[in-house]
């Protein structure tokens, strides 16, 4: 019977619209749900701070100070298409009906949730305080964990419920992220007639990406020249040329040191053209990277085991509230909760795996007595 509450549950949940900057209706039903089972609430001012359709909140379940306390995290936000969201049951797995997402990614994670605290006050499983925190804008920059104000939550660890494929991943690396935002000013003049009075914008930059090292720069960092554009016509000598770029490490150093050399690059080849440069480096995210033997792992491990699933230790390319929470202090990874397929049509997700997600977040309650108490 539990697992039909959960499955109802989700459906319910995935029918309230929440695409990225939509939120608020959805913050709404989850404020009222959390508050029936008798949590109580806190609520940041993320709206007004980042245009968000919703706050961030915290909802807490008291419990033994004798025992170490937890928090999970999910977020509320979907990507498009994610209005009108009809799901169904069909060879064991929820998925949508196909003309949208499914929304598991991450109202799976909110079941999870849900249907955890039912379980123990169900089950009576004694257990320390526990923290649950939704937030917004994650889909589009991981926006409203940005913006939380990390005093909301007492508990130093956490797990975040917003990782695909079967249970018993767990994220142990994630890497830092910067953007970078280029504009090379030139001068234009006719192509035809006096190219030589021109300075073209290609021209420089295609001088300082020949010497750039892109693509795979080692095991640990990459980096990519996404999106290009300029010029106004053919015969014109292009004036102005922009671009989009990404770097990536897992080591945190290596990163700042390859957007480093694109820039340093990017300027001796202005300099050398009397050209201008706008170089613009923005971090997204911060990355973080545990060994094996930290307690958060070691206590996941432990839990995993007592539902019957190896632990799959994984590095991740991309970044979650994971990166976020932990640049902010806390000690926290993400975790596999089942679902598949994701910012996409074909998304569903296993019963048995949505099932089996559950279990593994009662043993990660209930086992918080024995927690490891040293790094």
């Amino acid at each position: 019977m539990s697992t039909l509450r959960l499955l109802q549950e989700f459906m319910e949940l995935v029918q309230i619209d929440s695409e990225s900057y939509a939120e608020g209706a959805f913050q709404h039903a989850l404020i009222q749900r959390f508050q029936a089972l008798g949590l109580t609430m806190i609520e940041d001012d993320t709206k007004e701070q980042t245009g968000l359709g919703a706050n961030n909140f915290v909802a807490r379940l008291d419990g033994d100070r004798g025992i170490k306390s937890i928090f999970f995290s999910s977020h509320m936000d979907t990507v498009s298409p994610g209005q009108g969201i009809r799901p169904r049951e069909r060879d064991g797995r929820i998925e949508s009906d196909q003309t949208t997402i499914l929304g598991a990614d991450d109202k799976a994670g909110i079941a999870i949730m849900i249907e955890l605290i039912k379980r123990l006050k169900e089950q009576h499983i004694p257990h320390g305080p526990i923290e649950f925190i939704l937030t917004a804008g994650e889909e589009v920059g991981l926006l409203g964990a940005k913006a939380v104000d990390m005093s909301m939550l007492e508990a130093t660890y956490g797990y975040v419920l917003d990782n695909g494929g079967p249970v018993g991943g767990i994220i142990t690396a994630s890497p830092s992220m910067y953007r970078l935002d280029v504009k090379v000013t030139g001068r234009a003049a006719h192509a035809g007639l006096e190219p030589e009075n021109g300075i073209s914008a290609i021209e420089v930059v295609a001088q300082a990406i020949s010497r750039m090292k892109l693509g795979r720069i080692d095991h640990e960092t990459t980096a990519n020249i996404g999106q290009v554009k300029g010029g106004t016509a053919m015969n014109v000598v292009m004036e102005q040329l922009e671009f989009v770029a990404e770097v990536r490490s897992f080591d945190h150093h290596k990163c700042l040191e390859q957007v480093k050399m694109m820039e340093t690059l990017l300027n001796e080849e202005v300099t050398k053209y009397g050209a201008k440069l706008d170089f613009q480096a923005t971090p997204l995210i911060t990355g973080y990277q545990f060994e094996e033997i930290h307690p958060l792992l070691v206590h996941a491990k432990t839990c995993l085991e007592s539902i019957g699933r190896d632990a799959r230790f994984e590095r991740s390319g991309g970044g979650t509230d994971a990166n976020v929470f932990n640049e902010k202090g806390k000690d926290v990874v993400n975790v596999s909760i089942g679902y598949e397929e994701i910012h996409t049509v074909n998304e569903y997700i296993p019963i048995e795996e949505f099932e089996q997600a559950v279990n593994f977040a009662l043993e990660l309650v209930r086992q918080m007595h024995s927690f490891p108490s040293s790094k």
